[in-house]
Formats: C-alpha cells, structure tokens, sequence
C-alpha cells in the first residue's frame, strides 16, 4: 500500500485554494489508504516572522484538517517542527544537491525577475532558496509514495524525485521516487484577482469565515462588465469556483445560468450558497475545535508519537548508508 503525504504552512488561516488543492483530495485519500498529514511550521517562516500568527496558524490549521474530516485512523497527523530527523535529514540531502538544481526553483527565479538592479539575489532569503530540499526532506523521511499538491507544485514534486535519485546513486538504494497527485479535472482555484489564490497576495477567500464575510469576500472576485442578459463566458474566474465546488448535475444547473445571462450579482449568490452547503458544518465543528486547543493538541501528540517512531528508524538507516553513527 502506498502511503500519501501533503501539508500546509503555517502562516495564517487555511483559505479556499488550500481545501481544494490539498486538503479536499487528501482528506478524501485517507478514507482509502495510510496517509501522513502535516503542518509546514518551519516553512512559514520563510513567508513571514511573527512568531504570534505562526503559533495560531498552527492551531487554526490543525482545526480544520480535522474539521474537515480527516481520518484520524490512517493518518499520522503531525507538526513538522516536532520530528527533528527532518532537519537532519535536510542537511544530509543539503551536502548532495547541486545548485544549478536549485536555481530552477520557481520561486527563486520569481523573487530574481522582480528584482529591480544588477543584483537579482538580493532580495532572496536562504530559506527560500532552500526551501525545496526542506520540502523534499519531508517527503522522504517519511519515504511517502504519492503527494497530492495542485499543478502548480509539481516542479516540487520532480526536484524531490531528483534530488532522492541522486542519494540512491551516491549512496544506495533506500527512498522511493514520489509521484505528484494532481487532479487534472479540478482547475487552480484563482484568488479574487485572478491570479494564483495567496496569503501573499492577499487575494484570498478564508475557509471558515463567517457567512457574512464569505458572501463579502466572494462579492470581490473578478468579473467583467457583461450586462445582466449577456451570455458570461466559462472561462471566467468566477465560473472555476462553481467548477470546484460542484458535482456534475449541479454543474449542468449552473451552466444553464452562465448561458442564460444570469447577472454577476446574482451567480456569485449562487457562489455563496454552493459553497456554504459544502464548509457550513465544517465550519461549526472547527469553531468548536479553536475553543478547545487542549482537544487538538492530543490529537497532534498522539499523531507525532507515531512519526517520531517512524523517522527515527528511517534516520537510522540513511545515517548508516552516508557513515554517519546511528544513535
């Protein structure tokens, strides 16, 4: 059986982007098969450094993993920060990597063209530039097989199999070569601009905010200026959402609309109540989770006890290939 690893970063409240293109299809593969599901703490900090937001991104996001439904018997649910074997391990596969492969990250070379002047690296935190090998850590302490991540993360997923390939080689065979879950029939979910959903950008549609808010915020997404009466396009941002949040014969409804010139007003209430349906009991459950942290830090600590298990054996194993005594 093939064991599924995915994981968030901790720096703020999980936003819609977030549910369908991790957590939605995770929560779903681990009704099926044995999963390992954490909270990227250590790469928040890459994305900022407040130590306050960290701390309640981790409860915040903890929740609504749970709140949605993972299941807890499958699943080795844990913080990144409390398995130490994968920094070892991040700086064994450091000592391996070449540079050339980390000068094709894409946020690296995001954070170059944006950068005004002769010098392209100096805006470029370390963490950010090594942040792929972290990534790649995480997946292979854990030795995991299939990683569910939006067609955006790919790239991430090529330079884990890249840079596991190149221990293999130097050291012997022991991880697996990860393959990427991408759901080619779910589109990127975009962010009330358009463009990618982001903390970062702050374009984003919180998961759990009230309904007032949320009917707010999706009010915000992107349209044109077609008139009621005008057939609207399905091309449009607004119509990806009804794409995620539907199932097919709902889709069929809705397409009808989009055709008929239903007004933007009017289809992004239709928004607002197809994903209301969806979030709404999520959404009391995970309020009832932040008002007992106590509730999800036993969940969290049961959940590292079982990784803690695993990594230290694994770490004993790559310790032994690259010479190092085990301890």
């Amino acid at each position: 059986m093939s064991s599924v690893l995915t994981g968030i970063t901790t720096n703020g409240s999980p936003h819609l982007g977030n549910y369908i293109g991790a957590m939605r299809p995770a929560i779903k593969l681990s009704q099926e098969t044995e999963s390992f599901i954490f909270l990227a703490d250590y790469h928040s900090l890459i994305k900022q450094q407040d130590p306050k937001l960290t701390h309640a991104s981790t409860l915040s996001i903890a929740a609504a993993w749970i709140a949605c439904g993972l299941n807890l018997e499958n699943t080795v649910f844990y913080r990144q920060s409390s398995i130490p074997q994968i920094m070892e391990l991040n700086w064994i596969l450091s000592s391996i990597t070449p540079k050339g492969l980390m000068n094709r990250a894409h946020a690296y070379k995001a954070i170059q063209d944006q950068t005004k002047g002769n010098d392209k690296d100096k805006n470029v935190l370390m963490g950010l530039y090594n942040y792929p090998i972290l990534m790649s850590s995480d997946i292979l302490m854990f030795n995991a097989k299939l990683i569910p991540v939006g067609s955006d993360q790919k790239q991430h997923i090529e330079m884990t199999r890249d840079i596991a390939n190149k221990f293999n080689i130097s050291y012997g065979d022991f991880f697996n070569l990860p393959e990427p879950i991408i759901d080619n029939e779910i589109p990127l979910l975009p962010g009330i601009d358009g463009s990618k959903m982001s903390k970062s950008y702050n374009n984003y549609i919180d998961l759990f905010s009230n309904e007032k808010k949320l009917q707010k915020q999706i009010n915000q997404i992107k349209t044109n200026s077609l008139e009621p009466g005008e057939k609207k396009p399905r091309d449009s941002f607004l119509y990806k959402y009804f794409y995620c949040f539907s199932n097919k014969d709902d889709l069929n409804k809705y397409d009808d609309l989009f055709d008929d010139g239903a007004s933007w007003g009017d289809l992004k209430k239709e928004l607002f109540k197809l994903i209301n349906s969806e979030i709404g009991d999520y959404r009391e459950k995970y309020l009832s989770l932040i008002e007992n942290p106590a509730e999800v830090e036993e969940i969290l600590v049961d959940g590292e006890s079982k990784a803690l298990n695993i990594a230290t054996e694994n770490l004993k194993g790559i310790r032994e290939l690259v010479g190092i005594r085990a301890l």
